[in-house]
């Protein structure tokens, strides 16, 4: 009998079918929908600062620090997180927090399913939370929202657990471009973040969400970039040294923060009073934090502006990284709903302005941008994500090596330091691991020649039940199944204790032979070209533990392979990052090692 795959014909680089362009055209419509809701949210953060500080119902650009309030300011962001208490505890629970946790949370754990409330509340939360002055950002939420109306459309349809996540992260790429206008970032956050895979059919939704979202907020007229800045610095060993050191810094101010936020979260949960409640407390830490530093409060994106500017003085700036890190920690560890992005490019941006003054002379707010990449990318570990973000950001291709050098250190001091990040946290927390090392799979890249038992033991067809039965309760008898071969070394079947007994409780008779009893049965087999990947799922099929592995040619038998000798693969894999071997030696070594092959030839 020959195989339906015969060959390798059929081998791929990637197993993407046509069907991706068919989940690639629904994003588009998710595209827009997360575009549409980025825009909601922006506009009603906007009219919930203006209510809440200068009591009017309006859209205009009001300078919270500008509020008349005067002391009585400090109760504002109380009455918002009483609000958003509320719509926790009667609307749904997974408006608490930041967004990304919970959106990872849904991918891994809840088949890529939100439901309408997370769409509605998720946006009205943040926008409450932000516009009574809480210390966040808005791309949390969006991404969050974003997520939720993908995944809504996707529920709506006949698609996979795959495809569904796939249009929930394209649509949280969608309204993290709404906001930012960084389609590239978006796409980085989905890779590094969110789809825990990097393969063509994921990839491509995603990145046709992010250029549709960022091609229409063009139309709109929504401004990019955002926070323009042409400054530089040229390359040097000094240059580098200032680099790696920012990095080094921020990954030390990433790890600060997230031992605050959850040492905030911890000392929330021995509160005798119902979680609900908490954010009022939050909410009075963020007043009074406003009435000392008022520029801490909200999204804060002028801070950003000024820095990239140079008009932040390192006072100023150290009182702003202060004020607003203890705020936001506080806030945050007690369940209100708002973003991390904006804060830690503030908090970072804020360290680099106090670093300036003992770094190599660079253009004014060169040394901020670094340090805000580089803590965002340090504390989400994402560097990629923070370099192509802070890019987008300011649209300087100039700088893109400076941001790498400094978020690669960051990134490296955090893996280092930590063994979360203040994204994954919160999902440890609730007892789920994540791993976000992606490699390639060892059963794809190994084949079953590579592997298989050559030396087989097989049966003749022509022993008896009787005789076989002997056989396999011998004591000399090492394998607990073996391949029945005919006369031409075909292979008819596998026998093993349990197919005895099943044969003599159905009556079979002791001197049947085996080439009768296995007389049309289906038997399963594996190839020598094929991969292990592929002979996992005939394992798990047939439900049994070894397979005859036969030629393609002429079939006949000419291996064996079990479950074992796939997980040896695993083994010499985990070898390979273990072991540590000097393949090259010199001068004493190396005439040590040519003695050594003297004696052995000896």
């Amino acid at each position: 009998m020959k195989s339906a795959h015969a060959g390798n014909g059929h081998l791929r680089d990637f197993t993407t079918d046509p069907r991706v362009l068919i989940i690639a055209a629904i994003a588009v419509v998710v595209a827009t929908a997360g575009l549409f809701a980025g825009i909601v949210l922006l506009k009603l953060i906007r009219l919930a600062t203006n209510i809440a500080y200068f009591g009017q119902f309006s859209l205009a650009d009001l300078k919270l620090e500008d509020t008349p309030l005067g002391l009585a300011a400090v109760i504002v962001p109380v009455i918002g997180a009483l609000i958003i208490g509320l719509m926790a505890r009667f609307g749904s629970e997974k408006i608490r927090g930041h967004g990304i946790p919970e959106a990872i949370e849904a991918i891994l754990l809840g088949r890529s399913r939100l439901d309408a409330k997370v769409a509605v509340l998720k946006p009205l939360s943040s926008a409450i939370s932000i516009g009574s002055g809480g210390p966040f950002g808005a791309e949390g939420p969006i991404i969050m929202t974003g997520g939720a109306i993908g995944s809504l459309i996707a529920q709506m349809l006949p698609v996979s657990d795959n495809e569904r996540k796939t249009l929930l992260v394209a649509g949280a790429a969608a309204g993290m471009t709404t906001v930012f206008g960084t389609p590239i970032a978006a796409i980085m956050l989905a890779v590094e973040l969110l789809l825990f895979e990097w393969t063509p059919r994921s990839f491509i939704p995603v990145a046709v969400a992010a250029i549709v979202a960022e091609v229409e907020r063009t139309l709109l007229h929504l401004p990019s970039p955002i926070f323009p800045f042409s400054g530089t610095m040229e390359a040097s060993i000094a240059g580098l040294a200032g680099w790696v050191l920012v990095g080094i810094c921020a990954g030390l101010l990433s790890g600060l923060l997230t031992q605050l936020v959850y040492a905030c979260e911890d000392a929330f949960l021995k509160l005798p009073i119902h979680w609900m409640w908490w954010p009022m407390i939050g909410g009075l830490v963020v007043g009074i934090g406003g009435l000392i530093e008022p520029h801490a409060l909200g999204v804060g994106y002028d801070n950003i502006a000024n820095m990239l500017d140079g008009h932040t003085v390192a006072t100023a700036a150290l009182l702003l990284l202060v004020v607003k890190a203890i705020i936001w920690s506080v806030a945050l560890g007690s369940g209100t709903s708002g973003g991390v992005l904006a804060p830690l490019l503030i908090m970072g941006g804020a360290m680099g302005a106090v670093l300036s003054g003992v770094l190599p002379e660079a253009s004014p707010g060169f040394w901020p941008l670094l340090a805000m990449a580089a803590t965002m990318g340090g504390t989400m570990r994402a560097p990629l994500t923070a370099t192509f973000f802070a890019t987008e950001l300011t649209g300087n291709t100039h700088v893109l090596v400076p941001l790498i050098a400094a978020c690669a250190t960051a990134h490296a001091v955090t893996v280092l330091s930590m063994k979360r990040s203040i994204l994954t946290e919160k999902v440890a927390r609730r007892g789920h691991h994540l791993v976000r090392e992606y490699r390639v799979d060892p059963f794809a890249l190994t084949r079953v020649k590579e592997v298989m038992t050559t030396k087989v033991e097989s049966v003749p067809a022509t022993m008896t039940l009787h005789g076989a039965a002997t056989f396999l309760t011998a004591p000399d008898t090492r394998h607990p199944s073996f391949p029945v071969t005919d006369e031409a070394g075909h292979v008819l079947g596998v026998i093993d204790p349990p197919a005895i007994l099943r044969w003599r409780r159905n009556g079979k008779h002791r001197k049947a032979t085996l080439g009768e009893l296995l007389a049309g049965s289906k038997i399963t087999l594996a190839y020598p070209d094929e991969y292990l990947e592929a002979l996992s799922d005939k394992l798990l099929t047939a439900n049994v533990s070894h397979l005859p592995v036969v030629s393609r040619e002429d079939e006949r038998l000419i291996g064996y392979i079990g479950w074992k000798d796939m997980m040896r693969v695993r083994s010499k894999k985990q070898a390979e990052e273990r072991d540590r071997t000097a393949l090259l030696s010199f001068g004493a070594q190396r005439k040590e090692a040519q003695q050594s092959v003297s004696d052995g030839a000896v």
